[in-house]
């Protein structure tokens, strides 16, 4: 018997064996990703990508089954749209296979240097309107894009937030007002100070009204245009959101992060990538600013 097939086979005699004894089985991945170095790693979260001329940060990395890793970033970053179209099932985007590089030191002038290239792979926005989808706040909130890192490429990744540490995983509690929350923004607007990119803010507490899709906050410094898609995380090192839009009224200069976990969810559901994860950061969270 082919060594593969003894292996077929003692995974499903352990299924067998867990479901008699009522457990739940997590099947193993196809495919284990060896991550960079995360002190010499350039493709990270917080790394500046840009699609068709427009700049945004990347949020987190993730994984297949078969070990491909993305980057995920706004969905509304290759939107075709004006910056106030902010509706994704009624906003035309690129489509799936459009090139997206990672770069450093970009400013107004220039896109910087490129660190590696990849494609886009999924959208929440192409999604919701190839699925219809009518629902106001998914349509609204939902903000997502993955950006599958060629091959060539996938050696410089580590999916750990500069300065910060983690994710440690995914947040699904919401937010409380008050509560302590941490991201990593790398606007070119920052003039490559990098000081400024690392900043803390406060939820606003959550509006049940939205259906648990965003999470207004307040951060130190505000984020920024090129901030957009950013990951923010709770004061344990999980994952809550990503950078969307920012907030004019009722609460200027606060920002919107869409729900990591809804978020993940419909792309679970519909991306149409087998086993997409959020990957855990190598480097151990602290939130000592």
């Amino acid at each position: 018997m082919r060594t593969s097939l003894v292996r077929r086979s003692l995974v499903v005699l352990s299924a067998l064996v867990a479901a008699a004894a009522g457990l739940v089985l997590i099947p193993p991945s196809a495919q284990a990703v060896t991550w960079a170095p995360a002190d010499t790693a350039t493709i990270t979260p917080g790394v500046q990508m840009y699609t068709a001329g427009a700049q945004c940060t990347a949020n987190f990395v993730f994984t297949n089954a078969a070990g491909g890793v993305y980057v995920g970033y706004a969905a509304h970053c290759a939107g075709t749209g004006s910056s106030t179209d902010t509706d994704g099932c009624a906003t035309d985007s690129l489509p799936l296979g459009t090139e997206v590089t990672f770069n450093e030191g970009g400013s107004l002038l220039s896109e910087g240097t490129v660190l590696g290239h990849g494609t886009l792979a999924y959208s929440s926005w192409l999604t919701e309107k190839t699925l219809g989808t009518t629902d106001a706040n998914t349509c609204a909130y939902n903000d997502l894009a993955l950006v599958k890192v060629a091959a060539a490429d996938v050696g410089k990744v580590n999916p750990s937030v500069p300065f910060w540490g983690g994710p440690t995983g995914i947040d699904t509690n919401g937010t409380a007002t008050g509560d302590r929350v941490y991201t990593y923004g790398n606007s070119s607007l920052r003039a490559g100070i990098a000081a400024l990119s690392p900043h803390t803010g406060i939820s606003l507490g959550d509006d049940s009204a939205d259906g648990g899709w965003t999470h207004p906050l307040y951060t130190v410094t505000p984020g920024v245009p090129g901030d957009s898609g950013s990951g923010f995380l709770s004061a344990d090192g999980t994952a809550i959101g990503t950078l969307s839009t920012l907030g004019l009224a009722p609460l200027p200069a606060s920002n919107n992060i869409g729900d990591l976990a809804k978020e993940l969810a419909f792309a679970q559901a519909h991306s149409g990538i087998s086993g997409l994860e959020l990957a855990l950061g190598t480097e151990a969270f602290s939130p000592l600013l």
